[in-house]
């Protein structure tokens, strides 16, 4: 079966850290460039980091920028999402997918999970 599986999310306080996973089934993560995404009801998806399947370019929302970090487990077939210094904003549903990828556009193409909810008390 082809998916990616999130998992990691939950609840911490503010200026808390949680580490989410990214984990891909039935096909090879390394052949594609990976984004993480939230979204909150009523409000546009964000992307919050891209990776490119190279490893060379990395994208970062200005709102996680210095706080959050992306990397790959080739090993693993897993992508991850450090999450640092989380505030209340960082609230939202958190998945990941394969994207098109190049410079600031960053959009989701062909694979995608069912997302971790993340919630930051104040």
């Amino acid at each position: 079966q082809v998916q990616l599986v999130e998992s990691g999310g939950g609840l911490v306080q503010s200026g808390g850290s949680l580490r989410l996973s990214c984990a891909a089934q039935g096909f090879t993560l390394d052949d594609y460039d990976i984004g993480w995404f939230r979204h909150v009801p009523n409000k546009p998806r964000e992307a919050v980091s891209c990776n490119s399947k190279n490893g060379n370019n990395t994208y970062y929302a200005d709102s996680v920028k210095g706080r959050f970090s992306i990397s790959r487990d080739k090993n693993k077939n897993t992508v991850y999402l450090q999450m640092n210094s989380l505030k209340p904003e960082d609230t939202a549903r958190y998945f990941c997918a394969t994207v098109i990828y190049s410079g600031t556009l960053c959009v989701e193409y062909k694979y995608w999970g069912q997302g971790t909810q993340v919630t930051v008390s104040s």
